[in-house]
């Protein structure tokens, strides 16, 4: 989740363990707390692939939490002498503050490596988007109430239950919202008679009302959309090519096997001009993904390995509006309102 959400949470989880005892510093170190994952961003990986895909991996780990805890624990007691006689409700304020970022990350669809060093296996429930105004803002005014000096103690832990409660109460709607868009959406596929190997649900920016959707099938993908007022035979579907025999020569390198797992299998391959590039289809919208690498370069004597540069696509924002216009019209398209404007044709619409 972006980072405003991630300090909101720390905050409010850390105010709803010790704030009665502490005060207002118990919201202080939550949110640093819930901001300290994902410091492993300014770490000097190797390269693209590396950030890519070691991202939320050890400093996303529940295990490291548990142990990490006591330590900062330790250090957060040396500073504040005078609340020895909370120790473990200190362990209990670091683990949660640090824990539920993790969790809150394994919600969306990026992938948080929960049990390494275990497993590696990225976790990505996919059931919010990566900002979402309506899983914030509650944590926002709960932990405002908390902040403000002129409010009651007593009124203050309430509106930050409540804040926690409300937004707890928004993960379990969206969970109930895509269980129903991934039922519509088997039932479309199968009344429209597409070969589905597997495919995903994700939300829309900014909502749980609509759901971007990819299939992946032999040959090509389906990209659509599904709102949660749609029927299944609402739902948009548009068919793309992809070309994975480009990656017939290079296909034991360890970049390109890394890129196919952390994927979980949703990726297109394509050439643009001599190059060979590999997109995560889980995030953005077609012809503007958010992660293409180039991993090959054609030449005279087959495809050789590329350097796994990072390609920009972004996306045309000028006409993101309509997203609320598709949760009520399935007629509205939202393929050529959010794709870059170098787009290629789709193959076929079902």
């Amino acid at each position: 989740m972006d980072s405003l959400t991630q300090v909101a949470l720390g905050a409010a989880v850390g105010y709803a363990v010790l704030g009665s005892k502490v005060g207002r510093k118990a919201a202080v170190w939550g949110a640093v707390l819930g901001t300290l994952p994902d410091l492993d961003v300014f770490l000097p990986y190797a390269g693209e692939v590396e950030a890519f895909t070691y991202h939320r991996g050890f400093s996303h780990s529940l295990l490291v939490h548990l142990l990490a805890s006591p330590f900062i624990t330790w250090l957060i007691l040396k500073l504040h002498t005078s609340d020895q006689q909370y120790k473990k409700e200190w362990f209990c304020l670091v683990f949660l503050s640090l824990s539920t970022h993790a969790i809150l990350d394994s919600l969306t669809v990026y992938g948080t490596q929960l049990m390494w060093p275990l497993t590696e296996y990225p976790f990505a429930v996919s059931n919010l988007f990566i900002i979402d105004p309506m899983y914030t803002l509650p944590l926002l005014l709960g932990i405002a109430f908390a902040l403000f000096p002129k409010v009651k103690a007593t009124t203050a832990r309430h509106m930050n239950f409540l804040g926690l409660a409300l937004s707890s109460i928004y993960i379990c709607w969206s969970l109930i919202a895509k269980v129903a868009i991934d039922h519509k959406l088997e039932t479309s596929l199968s009344e429209r008679g597409i070969p589905a190997n597997h495919y995903i649900s994700t939300p829309a920016p900014l909502t749980t009302m609509l759901w971007r959707i990819v299939v992946m099938s032999d040959g090509h993908y389906y990209e659509g959309y599904a709102s949660v007022f749609d029927a299944p035979k609402d739902i948009t579907l548009d068919a793309y090519q992809t070309y994975p025999e480009l990656l017939n020569d290079i296909q034991d390198e360890w970049g390109v096997n890394r890129l196919q797992w952390f994927t979980r299998g949703f990726y297109s391959v394509r050439q643009k001009e001599q190059k060979v590039i590999l997109s995560d289809l889980r995030m953005g919208a077609e012809c503007s993904y958010v992660f293409n690498f180039v991993v090959g370069e054609k030449t005279m004597s087959g495809i050789q390995l590329g350097d796994f540069e990072k390609v920009t696509e972004r996306p045309d924002l000028s006409k993101v509006g309509r997203i609320w216009d598709r949760i009520w019209d399935p007629s509205v398209s939202l393929t050529s309102s959010l794709a870059a404007n170098d787009c290629e044709e789709k193959t076929i619409r079902y």
